[in-house]
């Protein structure tokens, strides 16, 4: 070693103390804060004394080494399991498996919504032992929503989940998820249960139930048709006959009363009426007929009777 080197070495060994010094300062000062990002809560731990104490969104002060922080969400965020990956939490399939009660399996798209509150941060902190809320969601959260989803979904049939008792379905899942995530400090906001996806046999099965039954609608309803028809033709036959049976009664009644109208006096009286003045033309011998006009005064009495001849 040479002199010049002697003479350096405490200068080199004073720069690289300034460095270190410099250097653990600023990660100190690094340290000594995290930033808490708009929609969370921070939870912030005291490694020594165990205390634990909330935080809202914006800077918040920590000892280096000493305590922890960790942020929450208390805006809603959404745990999805679909089974196109590009808009799962997953790559790839990532659909539940669905159980029914005959034994039968579907894939089930869902998708939970939840958050924290600045009142329940420090719980989920405790629960999971300040686990980020990304590896939380992909172990407890997740587990949670297949295994609710699965025990709700076994108590019903095949047609029940894909038909009439799918909102049936999607409350009781709601319902239980929301008990099992309380207990560690979240809370469900909504359960939404998106498409499903039935094995190519079902689905090939359940295609051949539809269409018998469309088919049974259909000739069930021709039926009704035929049946109004021929009631409606029963109906016009029936309002015929009494419409004719009505007219008959009627010109019966009104041959009736002509009947009892007609009188002789009346037919002569009309035959008068009718009479022209002009005396029928006959050929050859014997009397002209002509009206009996002592008939026709004798209601009143008066006239006499003439009766020309030739």
């Amino acid at each position: 070693m040479t002199d010049e080197t002697r003479t350096n070495a405490p200068a080199m060994l004073a720069s690289g103390l300034v460095l270190a010094a410099v250097l653990f300062l600023v990660a100190a000062v690094y340290s000594s804060f995290t930033i808490i990002q708009p929609g969370n809560v921070g939870v912030v731990f005291n490694r020594w004394s165990g205390a634990l104490k909330t935080v809202g969104q914006g800077v918040a002060w920590r000892v280096p080494w000493v305590t922890q922080v960790q942020s929450y969400p208390v805006a809603l965020r959404t745990y999805t399991m679909v089974q196109r990956g590009a808009e799962g939490a997953m790559q790839g399939d990532d659909s539940i498996d669905l159980p029914t009660k005959e034994g039968q399996h579907i894939r089930q798209d869902i998708s939970v919504t939840y958050n924290t509150s600045q009142e329940k941060a420090a719980d989920v902190f405790r629960s999971f032992r300040g686990a980020e809320i990304g590896d939380i969601e992909s172990t407890f959260i997740r587990r949670t929503i297949i295994t609710t989803a699965q025990n709700a979904a076994g108590q019903m049939s095949l047609t029940d989940l894909i038909s009439n008792q799918r909102g049936q379905l999607q409350g009781q899942i709601q319902e239980d998820l929301q008990v099992q995530m309380n207990k560690m400090g979240f809370v469900v906001d909504k359960v939404n249960l998106g498409a499903s996806h039935l094995p190519d046999v079902i689905e090939k099965q359940m295609q051949q139930k539809m269409g018998a039954q469309q088919n049974a609608q259909q000739a069930d309803y021709e039926l009704q048709r035929q049946q109004t028809l021929a009631k409606a033709k029963v109906a016009e036959a029936e309002g015929d006959a009494q419409a004719i049976l009505v007219k008959a009664k009627a010109q019966a009644e009104a041959n009736k009363l002509l009947q009892e109208a007609l009188t002789p006096l009346l037919i002569q009286n009309k035959a008068i009426e009718r009479w022209n003045g002009t005396l029928p033309q006959f050929t050859g011998g014997g009397a002209v007929p002509f009206l009996n006009l002592k008939d026709l005064g004798g209601a009143s009495g008066e006239g006499h009777s003439t009766v020309p001849g030739r």
